[in-house]
């Protein structure tokens, strides 16, 4: 196979093979101090949790993470560090599960988790008694997960119960209401099916059972695709109104309204006008509280600011990047990213923030702020390929497409982990093809590297790392129209195909790597 390859592709698989030789064995980096996490990258070592779980009739709570990812790090600042969390750990198996290690995307499949963070609360059996949501505030994660660990029964058995009208008890709406649909992964409802099912469950909902009724809702009218899922009405809009009104109801829905300000605006108030104008005040008014509510974490309160900013872009196209916003908005952008800067000493929570805040000073048109933020922070981050990463995306933004792929390129070589090194390499490889289509020996050199990469990682196509290297076929077929790089595509191919045949029949990513070679060899679009 290798006679066939050019001297680019040569050389990057030459590279892969030295860089991934000069790695070290992964080292256990458990989340959070003082609980007997067990590092887990095999179904043995899973099994093998399980199995000391039932001896000691105990739960099992399995997170999956990433170093690089800002939830993940907001978790490890402000839950797993925590003296309540750690007391409770005792009466739980803790498993952690680094997606960069071996065999870790594979167990992905396994448990149909892909989103990083997610954290999954299991009796011994395995099943589900809760998946828990990773952007709550903390006291509430804690109240699911105590509930939980007091003998909850497992969430498909109380959902089920629900719709079929049955009476559930009031910690059961509360964990059907906290429960963590954004990582569902269609476990208990396909995404399609989710704002109706939540709308259901929020009517079904008994009166004395408010809060969770109300989260429900609001669920259910941020997942409704902009404003074109669920009905609305003025009685609706009425309702979520004095939500906003009242300071302990909006702090007590607070991860909601600072995630789904936008959606939730847009599917009460779907076409601009004097309702969509009140609903905006009023959430700008609960969203300036919870930015000051010093209750809350930075990330919260960051949160809380990036909503408003979204609505106040509101009727401007997605991609404006110059909008023109309130001066006092501004200011507090400047002055709470400036504040945050200067006074966060944890570098988990420097990873969760600052990447936020440089987002935010984005969408607040003040790139040139946003640049300086991140270009700060490299230095003092754990993981600087992430930043590195947003300092090419703002200068794509910006059409600064040279400074665009020499970040995303710098990103790409100091990621580390085979997951994320496909991850991002990927994103590299995507900006190439879109950016400079011509430059033919870097975009196979690339190419080369990446399939290189996956042939000495035993999980490059299972779950995330799957998907990375699927998003580099697709955007080789696109180079490809027309056939105008015939050649190089098949060079590739053969490439590719080499790394598939190694890969055991009986294995679920034979048939991944093999449908990704045959898509190199179909005939190209004209």
């Amino acid at each position: 196979m290798r006679r066939h390859l050019t001297l680019v592709a040569r050389a990057a698989i030459l590279s892969t093979s030295l860089w991934l030789a000069s790695l070290p064995v992964a080292a256990a980096n458990p989340p959070g101090p003082g609980v007997a996490w067990i590092a887990a990258a095999a179904d043995a070592e899973v099994d093998a949790a399980f199995t000391q779980a039932r001896s000691e009739k105990k739960p099992l709570l399995l997170y999956w993470g990433a170093k690089w990812c800002p939830p993940c790090n907001q978790l490890k600042a402000t839950l797993f560090n925590r003296q309540d969390f750690i007391a409770q750990s005792k009466n739980f198996v803790a498993v952690y599960v680094d997606g960069d290690l071996p065999g870790a995307q594979k167990l992905g499949a396994r448990f149909k988790v892909r989103g990083y963070p997610t954290v999954i609360l299991m009796n011994p059996e395995g099943v589900e008694i809760t998946r828990l949501p990773g952007e709550a505030d903390a006291p509430k994660v804690m109240a699911l997960l105590q509930q939980g660990l007091a003998g909850g029964r497992p969430i498909n058995a109380v959902l089920a119960d629900a719709r079929a009208g049955k009476k559930l008890a009031g910690n059961e709406w509360r964990a059907l209401a906290l429960y963590s649909w954004d990582t569902d992964q269609d476990t208990l409802v396909a995404e399609a099916e989710r704002p109706a099912l939540l709308a259901q469950l929020a009517a079904a909902c008994p009166a004395k059972e408010a809060e969770s009724s109300t989260r429900l809702l609001l669920k259910a009218l941020g997942a409704s695709d902009d404003g074109k899922g669920l009905k609305t009405d003025a009685a609706l809009r009425t309702r979520i109104g004095k939500v906003l009104a009242d300071p302990a109801a909006s702090r007590a829905q607070m991860e909601t309204l600072v995630n789904d300000a936008r959606d939730i605006t847009r599917a009460l108030a779907p076409d601009e006008g004097a309702d969509r104008a009140r609903l905006v005040t009023a959430f700008d008014g609960a969203l300036k509280r919870l930015q000051a509510d010093a209750t809350l974490s930075r990330a919260d309160r960051m949160s809380a600011l990036i909503a408003r900013v979204d609505l106040a872009r509101i009727e401007l196209p997605k991609d404006e990047r110059q909008p023109k916003l309130d001066a006092a908005l501004l200011k507090d952008v400047r002055e709470q990213v400036t504040r945050d800067d200067r006074d966060i000493s944890d570098g988990y929570e420097r990873q969760a923030v600052i990447t936020s805040a440089a987002y935010l000073l984005g969408q607040a048109g003040l790139w040139n702020d946003s640049d300086a933020l991140l270009k700060a922070n490299l230095a003092k981050s754990h993981s600087p390929y992430y930043l590195m990463s947003q300092l090419g995306g703002n200068a794509r933004k910006l059409g600064r497409n040279d400074d665009a792929l020499r970040w995303y390129q710098e990103a790409f070589d100091k990621s580390e982990g085979p997951a994320t090194r496909l991850q991002w390499g990927a994103s590299y490889f995507t900006a190439l093809v879109e950016l400079a289509p011509q430059d033919a020996a870097r975009i196979e050199k690339t190419a080369a590297q990446l399939f290189g990469e996956a042939a000495q990682d035993k999980g490059a196509f299972y779950e995330r790392s799957a998907r990375s290297l699927q998003r580099v076929g697709t955007k080789l077929v696109a180079w490809n129209s027309g056939g105008k790089q015939a050649a190089a595509i098949e060079r590739l191919r053969t490439q590719l195909a080499g790394v598939c045949g190694k890969i055991d029949a009986g294995d679920a990513q034979r048939a991944t790597c093999d449908a990704l070679a045959k898509s190199l060899a179909a005939k190209p679009a004209a």
